[in-house]
């Protein structure tokens, strides 16, 4: 069990963005949750992300993001910490209410959508003013950032992540700015604090691990965990250069796929694997068609390769 404070930064490593499984009548799947939350940490995850954009967050009840959330919090039982989104729009006294009530799950840290604190065309200076106020009414609850692509994609800069850094609240970053440079910036002003940098942008894992980034938060987790998981311990292994290089580059030509009527795609790939999950989604993400499954169960072909290369024991090999 990893041992950790509420105010201490999260662990290194992979802290997947879960999906939520659904009955094919439409409603949550809780068996299938503890199963999935399960897999994960099987597959050999730091931390879990519950109530995120790959679970439907914002197709949700608030209250089956409460009992989602507190489903994993209670499968977890301690053994790596959750973290969970808690602003869904609304005033700042509104968004901090639901932090409160997410907090009370038992989660490690509070995830706070950037594009749900302000409107799309306010400055970063209103961005900051906002945010200190939710630090404000939040009492010591840790909290962490997700530059999510909905309602619009705000990415926030290392000067405006540095100033907020100062409150001592902010443990976690899931790093959607997919540049390297403006990576290696937010590392510098988060140096000093308790703070993990994710990136979610597969194509500069290696690159932002090298940097000092503190894991992996990407949906590539949903569909080869494994993978994501081993080059998070073997990204700066000078006797496996070769092969890291080669898994980078895989992740790099895979990128496109995996994004394609995702997170359909994601359940379609658990199913495929042996995992017992239904494909229903609530999101309108388009139609996993006959091409993009042939693409797919090829990728999961190389996967394979791939994992008996490097000789990986799949977490799927009990389901099969």
């Amino acid at each position: 069990m990893i041992q950790i404070s509420k105010t201490s930064s999260l662990p290194q490593g992979f802290i997947p963005v879960m999906l939520t499984p659904f009955l094919d009548t439409g409603k949550v799947d809780f068996d299938g949750l503890k199963s999935l939350t399960e897999l994960y940490l099987e597959a050999g995850a730091a931390g879990l992300f519950a109530n995120c954009l790959s679970s439907e967050m914002f197709e949700l009840t608030e209250q089956e993001r409460i009992d989602i959330t507190q489903a994993v919090v209670n499968q977890v039982a301690g053994r790596v910490p959750v973290v969970a989104t808690g602003t869904f729009g609304g005033s700042v006294t509104e968004q901090a209410e639901f932090v409160k009530r997410i907090y009370e799950t038992g989660v490690q840290a509070v995830i706070v959508i950037t594009s749900l604190i302000v409107k799309q065309e306010e400055s970063d200076a209103v961005f900051i003013e906002k945010m200190k106020e939710l630090i404000n009414l939040t009492n010591d609850i840790p909290l962490g950032f997700y530059e999510c692509p909905v309602p619009y994609k705000r990415l926030i800069n290392s000067r405006v992540l540095g100033e907020l850094l100062q409150s001592g609240r902010i443990v976690y970053h899931k790093d959607t700015c997919l540049d390297e440079e403006e990576v290696a910036r937010r590392l510098a002003v988060g140096s000093d604090y308790k703070f993990g940098l994710y990136d979610a942008y597969m194509v500069n894992a290696v690159s932002s691990l090298e940097a000092g980034a503190a894991g992996l938060s990407c949906i590539q987790g949903n569909i080869y965990p494994e993978l994501v998981v081993w080059i998070c311990k073997h990204y700066n292994d000078p006797d496996r250069r070769e092969y890291v290089a080669k898994v980078q580059q895989f992740f790099n030509d895979s990128m496109d796929l995996v994004h394609s009527a995702y997170p359909i795609i994601a359940k379609y790939s658990l199913q495929k694997r042996g995992f017992p999950i239904s494909l229903y989604t609530r999101r309108e993400v388009g139609i996993l068609t006959d091409e993009l499954k042939g693409k797919m169960d090829n990728l999961l072909n190389e996967i394979k390769q791939i994992e008996d290369e490097l000789g990986i024991v799949s977490v799927f090999k009990k389901y099969m």
